[in-house]
């Protein structure tokens, strides 16, 4: 599967008695039923860690790219209408801010090595707290609860798996326990964040600003309000989407074909 396409339906399993494996590219498998997977006896795979630089540098560069306004810097500076470049137009500081990362698997882990080269402070809440060397290595701070995170982070960076249990996690409460001077990142699932939650807290100046990898649906339509306001950043779901990681995401893919045709351990098997 790339791109979540075929769709994986009861009726094109029907229609395929032989099928052994359904390899998916990317991290994410929230569009695929895997109890229906199983019911027929086919494995699943997908390939998680490959994403995970590509996707951690991007969410750095939302992060500075929101901070500095840099979409609104280029149009500036490239505007036919522009004849100076006025003094007072400012960004905000990323250098010695607080990250918290709100889902430290391995993705969130990469981008907290990188916030480190920014001197920020850093918190993160997990499911499961990392060891001491973990945390130690990258001067993170675990925060059991996510309130005491949101409360006190300039930058929000969500870095989640999609399930029931994370699906609109961050609401309308969670927006308000937010600083007003807070930016959101989202580089994990679009239904990680109730939209129409965000899109009042952005209007409303609940929060600064927000910068978006992922929204849902994708593309959202064109005449959607996130489209239209001047403190959101978006990007076309772009976390994983380069020339390397897109090789070996299909070189990952074909191994785990290849072991389940062999009938050996499947590197990457979702269970």
């Amino acid at each position: 599967m790339w791109y979540h396409r075929p769709v994986i339906t009861a009726e094109l399993l029907q229609s395929l008695p032989n099928l052994k494996i359904v390899a998916s590219s990317g991290m994410g498998i929230d569009h695929l039923d895997l109890n229906l997977l199983s019911s027929y006896g086919v494995k699943l795979s997908n390939t998680p860690f490959v994403v995970s630089t590509d996707t951690a540098d991007l969410g750095m560069a939302l992060m500075l790219a929101s901070s500095r306004r840099l979409l609104e810097g280029y149009q500036m500076a490239v505007s036919p209408d522009t004849e100076y470049f006025p003094s007072d137009w400012l960004g905000s500081e990323v250098s010695g801010m607080t990250l918290g990362i709100v889902g430290m698997g391995t993705t969130g882990y990469k981008v907290a090595q990188r916030a480190k080269a920014f001197e920020m402070k850093i918190l993160y809440h997990n499911r499961h707290q990392r060891n001491k060397e973990e945390e130690s290595a990258v001067g993170a701070t675990y925060c059991k609860k996510i309130d005491d995170l949101l409360q006190q982070s300039d930058f929000v960076l969500l870095s989640v798996s999609l399930t029931p249990q994370t699906h609109k996690l961050i609401g309308k409460r969670e927006l308000e326990l937010m600083k007003p001077t807070a930016t959101l990142i989202n580089i994990s699932r679009g239904l990680a964040v109730d939209q129409d939650a965000l899109v009042e807290a952005l209007q409303n100046k609940v929060i600064k600003a927000a910068a978006l990898d992922v929204t849902y649906p994708e593309p959202l339509p064109r005449d959607h309000p996130l489209l239209k306001l001047k403190n959101v950043l978006i990007t076309p779901h772009i976390g994983g989407a380069t020339k390397k990681t897109h090789r070996l995401m299909m070189e990952n893919m074909v191994e785990s074909i290849q072991a389940s045709l062999a009938g050996v351990p499947v590197p990457n098997e979702v269970f």
